[in-house]
């Protein structure tokens, strides 16, 4: 019998009871191992570590293929654009301020280059052409490579333009017109005191251009006129002296804006060079404010419609309303054409106390409030002057010295080429 009730103490289980076999396995037979591999989930891991690597092959593939098309879209597009030095002729005029996408528009309508993306791109890769391409107009070719348009542009000697320098006066203007348009001497002149009204001029200029012809470069093409040029001219003055708002700068100033035409042209006249324009046009509005008289040596010249360095004593004694020695106050009219920078120095003088000053020499315009050391260096110009002087053509005598804002006497601009 086997009933436990004769074994006491001995349990299933407990230790030194027999064990208890599981059913359907043979007594004897060995005991399967908890840690045996199991076929079926070797198979089973197997084909899941095929599975996982086909998806990563795949969406990796899938990624690479988006990433490349991605890049593709990146890429710039190729840009039409014509082969070769192009055929036939055709002007192509570059106004003033020009950028690179209103060129290559020009280009493009006229048939020079294929798209202006070509031609853009050609500029912005080429060093050379960086702020090279001048105001004029330009003779091309049809159906020209957006490089071969672009070397022709960027040489200055291609521009069909007129430049007009800061600082002429209006007859020099007028010259330089009639030479350029191959005109009757006396034409372009005569085109502005007849056409005055319809240049634009402002009522206070009283029909006259002088200030208000701005100096530039200008294009010039074959149906070109005198008219044109001046008009232009008058425009882009009239923008100028538009800045910052002269009106309201004017007041400040206790000018009229024609009087802060003038003042620029003054400034034009005496500066030495662009740093100093500020001063200059300090000195003549502290002149101004005081009621001493300019005493510039630019309007004498202008008056004499010369240009010198020199003022002698009998020339501050010229009867004219441009005589800044006799008359106190500005002249009746700007003396030159102002360029940018005069004309920001008249709006924006550099603060300070001056009342002279003098080009000793070319570089070197000194400012004082002190006439006892504007006299020193007016001493110090004249000898300057005088061992500089040509043996075949001694100097006119010392300038004279009577308290001149540009040099008591002596230039202002000396140096400074005035015109």
């Amino acid at each position: 019998m086997t009933d436990q009730d004769f074994h006491p103490g001995l349990t299933p289980g407990h230790l030194g009871a027999p064990v208890l076999e599981p059913e359907g396995r043979p007594p004897g037979a060995p005991r399967p191992r908890s840690d045996a591999p199991d076929p079926h989930r070797r198979r089973n891991g197997l084909a899941c570590g095929l599975t996982a690597f086909a998806l990563v092959a795949v969406f990796g593939g899938v990624g690479l293929t988006g990433y490349t098309w991605f890049q593709a879209q990146r890429k710039p597009p190729a840009a039409a654009d014509f082969a070769g030095q192009g055929t036939g002729s055709v002007q192509v005029s570059v106004p003033e301020g020009a950028g690179l996408s209103q060129i290559a528009s020009a280009l493009v309508r006229n048939g020079v280059v294929a798209s202006s993306l070509a031609f853009t791109r050609a500029a912005k890769g080429s060093a050379a052409a960086a702020g090279r391409i001048q105001p004029g107009t330009y003779t091309l070719k049809q159906k020209m490579s957006a490089v071969a348009a672009l070397a022709i542009l960027i040489d200055p000697a291609n521009a069909n333009g007129l430049t007009i320098p800061e600082g002429w006066r209006g007859y020099q203007i007028y010259a330089a017109i009639d030479k350029k348009l191959n005109l009757p001497e006396g034409t372009a002149q005569r085109t502005a005191q007849e056409q005055g009204a319809e240049l634009g001029l402002p009522d206070f200029t009283n029909g006259s251009p002088e200030g208000y012809l701005f100096p530039a470069t200008y294009s010039v093409t074959e149906g070109t006129t005198a008219f044109d040029l001046l008009k232009q001219m008058v425009d882009r003055a009239g923008k100028e002296f538009g800045r910052d708002d002269a009106t309201v700068v004017a007041q400040n100033l206790g000018q009229s804006v024609y009087g802060l035409i003038t003042v620029a042209s003054m400034v034009q006249g005496e500066a030495d060079n662009t740093a100093d324009m500020g001063k200059v046009a300090r000195v003549i509005y502290n002149r101004l404010a005081k009621g001493m008289p300019l005493q510039l040596d630019s309007t004498i010249n202008y008056a004499l419609g010369r240009s010198t360095l020199n003022t002698s004593v009998t020339d501050t004694r010229l009867d004219s309303p441009y005589n800044t020695y006799l008359h106190p106050g500005l002249p009746p009219s700007p003396i030159s054409n102002p360029g940018r920078q005069a004309i920001l120095a008249a709006l924006d003088p550099t603060p300070g106390d001056w009342l002279y000053f003098v080009t000793v020499k070319p570089g070197d315009t000194r400012f004082t409030d002190s006439f006892e050391v504007q006299q020193r260096n007016v001493a110090e110009f004249n000898a300057n002057n005088r061992a500089t002087a040509k043996p075949s053509a001694p100097a006119s005598g010392p300038v004279s010295t009577p308290g001149a804002a540009g040099g008591a006497g002596a230039p202002s601009g000396a140096g400074a080429g005035t015109p």
